[in-house]
């Protein structure tokens, strides 16, 4: 997860809170003491960290809780708040025809960043075109030709041209009919005059709509500087900071362009090309402090689940069905949301759990009962119950699996299976799942 140690330690703070038996002056500044220590070990600005505490703690001992709330319920919220403000307000980049120029040091991430934001666009139904204007990097257009070539987006560029204009000219002409063009420029290890001369002449051309710095996190609060000194020169629209899942310097960097007033509008937190999530304030805080962020978890399902597939399994299971090729289904889109630290992170009240399961381990156990799985034959998937001893000695040589993997895999099901019975025997939760289903345009008899 993202700033996992920031979040644990405010976790730790929100737990304070709710297992006290009153809220007094000195809850309140033990909290405090609690947030500026967090806060610090981030990387957080020591005045921004006094700022906020106390805020928190002058908010807390003099404004009334609203009605219907708790005192405690109250302090959570002023800290909720409070976080929030320090990082600055959100922005979403519009699903629109647009032209992104992508501006920023070497080392930062730039060119990854690029391919990550031409399939945050193709995955909305966007056509992307993505120019490989770094002239000065060896290999700058191999590496993005390969993510354009991975994500199945189109690169143009030519690694024998040594000015980045006439690229940049000629990749407009090219992309013309495409909805999103987004440009990857040349980085230097310090803002020099070449480089500066070379945007400048590169934003003439392209005309972008958005000029996005990308910003490695662990530069901490050194990120703020950067971001205006990028601002001076070619007009920064937005911010994206990279490598946030790796960093203790992440709260620093956050709250250092957030002070600059350039928006931050997504996050990199991994390294794959997926591990590209917008950036929206509220939100999260709200997973940093455990309270988790369903729209996120939705948004995620949508991108690798169809309505239409994720109706199906649920109509077959309604229907009393619930053999392996169900379970199979339900491991498969599972897996293909991503890992399960990210998924759990944005459940309510889950974060922690990661301290207590490991779910590397739970990762790889559903990968090794899907290969099991794909060592059965059909018979087999439909009726679990023929499943005995030969046959689980086979389907582990098939699978190079141990037959207790096997057992422990059919061990599984038949619990899942359990579960569903005792769900489907529940009227009330039934009705309620079977509307949902009407709905959606499904047929289920009930």
């Amino acid at each position: 997860m993202v700033l996992e140690g920031l979040g644990r330690s405010l976790r730790d703070v929100l737990k304070k809170i709710a297992n006290s038996s009153n809220v007094d002056s000195k809850l309140v500044k033990e909290v405090t003491r609690d947030i500026q220590r967090a806060l610090l070990q981030a990387d957080v600005n020591v005045k921004l960290v006094l700022e906020i505490t106390k805020e928190v703690e002058r908010r807390a001992l003099t404004e009334k809780p609203a009605a219907g709330m708790s005192s405690k319920e109250h302090v959570i919220k002023i800290i909720y708040d409070e976080l929030v403000k320090i990082l600055g307000e959100g922005k979403t980049i519009p699903l629109t025809d647009q032209v992104i120029m992508m501006v920023g040091l070497y080392g930062q991430g730039k060119t990854t960043t690029a391919g990550k934001l031409g399939r945050y666009f193709h995955k909305k139904g966007l056509r992307v075109g993505l120019i490989a204007a770094d002239v000065h990097r060896p290999a700058a257009y191999d590496q993005l030709k390969q993510i354009g070539d991975k994500l199945g987006i189109a690169v143009y560029g030519d690694p024998n041209e040594k000015n980045a204009a006439k690229i940049v000219r000629d990749g407009m002409k090219h992309f013309s009919g495409m909805n999103v063009i987004i440009i990857d420029t040349s980085g230097r290890h310090a803002l020099e005059s070449d480089l500066i001369d070379e945007l400048k002449e590169v934003a003439d051309i392209a005309k972008p709509t958005e000029k996005i710095l990308v910003l490695d996190a662990a530069t901490g609060q050194q990120a703020g500087p950067q971001a205006k000194a990028f601002h001076d020169v070619v007009g920064v629209t937005s911010v994206i900071l990279t490598k946030l899942d790796g960093t203790a310097k992440g709260g620093g960097a956050l709250s250092a362009v957030s002070q600059t007033k350039a928006p931050i509008v997504f996050i990199g937190t991994g390294e794959h090309l997926e591990d590209l999530e917008p950036f929206d304030p509220a939100r999260f805080v709200s997973r940093l402090l455990g309270m988790g962020d369903i729209r996120a978890l939705i948004e995620r399902a949508k991108e690798t689940i169809t309505e239409e597939q994720a109706l199906e399994t649920t109509k077959k299971i309604m229907s009393g069905r619930f053999t392996l090729k169900e379970m199979y289904e339900q491991i498969q889109m599972l897996t293909n949301m991503g890992p399960l630290k990210k998924l759990i992170s944005m459940l309510p009240g889950m974060p922690g759990l990661s301290d207590k399961v490991d779910l590397e381990e739970s990762q790889h156990r559903l990968w090794k009962f899907k290969v099991i799985m794909d060592s059965m034959t059909e018979e087999e998937m439909e009726n679990p119950r023929i499943i005995k001893s030969s046959r689980i000695l086979r389907i582990a040589r098939g699978s190079g699996a141990d037959p207790k993997d096997v057992r422990e895999l059919l061990q599984q099901y038949n619990n899942s299976r359990k579960a569903v019975k005792g769900f489907l025997g529940n009227r009330k939760l039934r009705k309620q799942l079977l509307k949902q289903l009407q709905s959606g345009g499904l047929e289920v008899q009930e």
